[in-house]
């Protein structure tokens, strides 16, 4: 039997991902799968024990243990990894890929690398968030089928699995002995329609599963952290259903700050996210997954015009209203479903898709349809760049210095590429339209930029559109703001998003890890290569085991905060790697500059 221990939840750094697209599911270090949103992304979770659920499915070793693992290169293929007495213990987990719509395929195969294995196996699956544990469980020519919910399951691989009842549902516990050398596979499926006839057979499951992933995986060529870079292209893809969508995060309610209730469902489509990680992709080269942020990016646009929102289902649908659900939630967070993005302006994501669009007509990526897309992002700019909007951070509205910027920096791209069909002149007058009006009211006395008129503060966002062109990169407010967010939102070369307060800055957030992948870039395009590798070392170690990134990282406890993968800080330490590359192997020094604490 399985301790009571293996449902509670760990801390973030210790988990790992896997996903096939179509959803994903976070396996802890005692080999649980602690959740699981089925049928796809946005679906109800099925184990949810990470919020305090019942619904669990964990393979364990019987004994004491310690745990490590690590991915497959290149893959969402985790190998947890267990030494326990004198025996070394596998458990390779990975999700079918690529995935079905309709159908999850959960495989795990139990190694013993050195001596016999023993482990115990709990499978608990309960539905609807933990509201429909199973029914019916039938036992046949030793495969178990059950429902939960609207789900069907069947497992395989676990013939002499007994039936138990906690109290809270139904599941399945089974002790398997694997000898020395061997294997065992067990295998899950889960669908919302009626399965397949046919038994998945593990060997051609795992093979294909293999060949696919080796099959997406690019090669970028030069990047300062090769290794890392895939790692950072597999979760992306991970992430990314058939539609086009990459979800922003595969989880809901994984508290940022645990005393003021910051907890929140990344488990949609920021068009924001997509533009950044098409982006990022775009620098090593064309792929498939940059024709997919493309393809999806311009579909809403073509839907919505001017009324694109900043969010979306990976079906092309509204994001669903915020509302709680019944469970315990991680500690420090009350669990919600939805999301208040739905009912916001952004004008900020125009300017990014226009940085996309730019970004692939560069490979000659675009389409018609694409470039008619960008007519509406760079109409809806010119309509729209007086009206206050939420920004990139989400809050109240403003006229906020950035996502003026952000619209300037598409605009100049998308006129600098005759292949998007841009008027170019038009553009380029708009795109100094828009630095002009932001430098009237968005320039701090010191020569910075600022937030906005009325906030009068450094903003680490405000180097996005920096290093995209924005303004030249020797025009002296560049360097003025890079200099000030080092001075006033920098500690250990992690970066703050911006003061709240006056509170030292880690008592009011974690520092935002996509930030300081920007630092680095900037720093590069500033010609401080030092600095800029400085940054983008510390940022790429704020890692989970798994190296898996948060959407920030407590400087001061050293652990992740918020939603877990975050798909933009993966994208950003991409991109943040390949652009870095030239740096390597020299690195020159540096002349001091008073106001830069980094060097």
């Amino acid at each position: 039997m399985i301790a009571n221990s293996a449902a509670a939840p760990h801390v973030l750094r210790e988990y790992s991902f896997i996903a096939d697209g179509q959803r994903g599911a976070l396996v802890g270090p005692r080999g649980d799968i602690s959740w699981m949103c089925l049928p796809r992304w946005d679906g109800d979770a099925v184990f949810a024990s990470l919020l305090g659920g019942s619904g669990m499915y964990a393979v364990t070793p019987s004994g004491p243990f310690v745990w490590g693992g690590y991915y497959e290169d290149g893959t969402l293929i985790w190998r947890s990894r267990w030494l326990s007495g004198s025996a070394v213990i596998e458990c390779r987990e990975a999700l079918a890929f690529p995935g079905d719509r309709h159908r999850a395929v959960l495989m795990r195969r139990v190694a013993a690398v050195q001596e016999d294995a023993e482990v115990d196996v709990e499978l608990r699956p309960v539905a609807r968030f933990g509201a429909a544990p199973i029914h019916h469980p039938r036992r046949a020519d030793g495969v178990w089928t059950a429902r939960a919910g609207g789900l069907r399951m069947r497992w395989t691989g676990a013939p002499d699995a007994e039936i138990d009842e906690d109290g809270s549902g139904r599941g399945w516990t089974a002790h398997l002995s694997v000898p020395a050398g061997g294997y065992h596979d067990l295998v899950l499926e889960i669908s919302d329609r009626t399965l397949p006839d046919d038994l998945p057979d593990p060997d051609m499951y795992w093979e294909a599963t293999e060949n696919a992933w080796r099959r997406d995986r690019p090669d970028f060529g030069a990047t300062v952290a090769p290794r890392d870079s895939a790692h950072a292209f597999a979760i992306l893809r991970g992430m990314t259903a058939d539609t086009g969508g990459m979800v922003a995060a595969p989880t809901t309610s994984l508290p940022e700050r645990a005393d003021r209730g910051e907890n929140y469902d990344y488990r949609y489509v920021w068009i924001r996210d997509q533009c950044l990680a098409g982006q990022a992709i775009a620098v090593g080269g064309p792929h498939p997954l940059l024709d997919a942020a493309v393809g999806f990016t311009a579909a809403r646009l073509l839907d919505d015009g001017p009324t694109l929102a900043p969010a979306y289902t990976i079906d092309g649908k509204s994001v669903p209203r915020v509302r709680e659900i019944e469970l315990p939630g991680y500690p420090g967070a009350r669990p919600v479903v939805g999301n208040r993005v739905r009912g916001q302006f952004q004008l900020d994501i125009f300017g990014e898709a226009l940085l996309l669009f730019a970004a692939a007509a560069r490979h000659d990526r675009l389409g018609s349809d694409h470039r008619r897309a960008v007519d509406i992002a760079v109409s809806a700019i010119a309509d729209n760049h007086h009206r206050p909007d939420a920004g990139i951070w989400e809050i109240e509205d403003r006229l906020w210095t950035h996502s003026r910027l952000i619209c300037a920096a598409g605009l100049r791209a998308v006129a600098a590429c005759p292949d998007t069909g841009a008027d170019t002149a038009y553009c380029s007058s708009l795109a100094d339209t828009l630095v002009a009006e932001a430098a009237r009211t968005g320039v701090h006395p010191t020569g910075r930029w600022q937030r906005a008129p009325d906030q009068p503060g450094v903003d680490a966002a405000l180097l996005l559109p920096l290093i995209r062109g924005a303004i030249p990169a020797d025009d002296p407010r560049y360097a003025a703001t890079f200099f000030a967010i080092q001075r006033d939102l920098t500690t250990d070369y992690c970066v703050y998003r911006y003061r709240h307060d006056d509170r030292p800055l880690e008592m009011s957030e974690g520092a935002f890890l996509l930030c300081g992948f920007t630092m680095a870039m900037a720093a590069a395009q500033l010609d401080r290569p030092v600095t800029a590798m400085r940054f983008f070392e510390r940022n790429r170690a704020s890692c989970g085991t798994p190296g898996l990134f948060a959407e920030e990282f407590d400087v001061r406890q050293r652990q992740l905060r918020g939603n877990l993968p975050q798909a933009f800080v993966h994208a950003m330490l991409l991109e943040a790697s390949l652009r870095l590359g030239p740096l390597a192997p020299e690195l020159p020094s540096e002349a001091v500059v008073p106001t830069d604490r980094g060097n």
